[in-house]
């Protein structure tokens, strides 16, 4: 049963188990990376069941946790597994956690994704900071009457704070890492794109293609919360090779970066500043 207030109950149930931690950074795990809360010392997990508003995830590489506690020096905390608009959510409820993090005092939102690389300079296995974005849902968490704490007209001149997108690079090159920068097509889903749909959204200026993170970025930025994106190329988008669209494909290829990508954020954490 879905509560009236989702975000003041899920906070409600949240904070009583952070123990007295206050995480400025928060970071969102997508496919095939929930292996990186193991990476996260002194830590409290709490199931999605145990949280009023949030449901269960049902894709594979989603775990349906949020985990509390240290990680690249800082205290942190991480959601194991979306909840999806293509699983028969609504922008809102997809990002419901991205406004409970804000709530608890997260100033600092980290995300990650899988996506399928338009750029014909991509492979599978690169990891793409993103620059900005283009949100082909057709749906936005802001909808409707304003939720509090909400902006009602956000600017997203600068989603993806460009601060943070410098030290990314800058973690990167002294990591040995090649970290590509590029712009996230958030599509709805479930299917993958069409061909003649990636000639399109290559034609709008994207380099790569998902099925998440745009919403989440909206809301973040609706309650001035900064962003830094990064999405790992799993697989090459449709006709851009001879092999068919796989989610087998993703997660093999999310588990393969999963430890570079670990040692990225965890440097990326570990560098910035996260105080109000």
């Amino acid at each position: 049963m879905t509560p009236r207030n989702p975000l003041r109950a899920a906070v409600s149930a949240i904070r009583p188990r952070l123990e007295g931690r206050t995480p400025r950074v928060a970071i969102v795990l997508g496919s095939g990376l929930g292996g990186l809360s193991s990476r996260v010392t002194e830590s409290v997990a709490i199931p999605y069941a145990e949280i009023p508003g949030f449901p269960p995830p049902t894709v594979e590489g989603h775990d349906g946790r949020l985990v509390a506690g240290q990680f690249g020096g800082q205290q942190v905390l991480m959601q194991s597994g979306r909840f999806h608009m293509y699983e028969g959510h609504d922008a809102a409820t997809a990002a419901l956690p991205v406004r409970v993090m804000a709530e608890l005092g997260v100033t600092t939102l980290l995300l990650t994704n899988a996506a399928g690389g338009i750029n014909a300079g991509f492979r599978p296995g690169m990891l793409m900071l993103i620059r900005d974005h283009l949100n082909l849902t057709g749906r936005s968490p802001l909808v409707g009457k304003v939720v509090p704490g909400d902006t009602r007209f956000p600017d997203m001149t600068e989603a993806y704070d460009r601060g943070l997108r410098q030290l990314a690079h800058a973690v990167a090159q002294e990591q040995g890492i090649e970290l590509v920068q590029g712009v996230y097509a958030g599509l709805l889903g479930p299917s993958y794109e069409t061909p003649a749909e990636v000639e399109m959204l290559e034609r709008m200026g994207a380099d790569a293609a998902g099925m998440s993170t745009v919403v989440e970025v909206i809301a973040a930025r609706a309650r001035g919360v900064r962003c830094l994106g990064i999405s790992t190329i799993t697989n090459l988008a449709a006709g851009r090779s001879r092999q068919p669209l796989s989610h087998v494909e993703v997660m093999e290829t999310a588990n393969r970066v999963r430890d570079q990508l670990g040692a990225l954020i965890a440097g990326i954490v570990g560098h910035a500043n996260f105080g109000k």
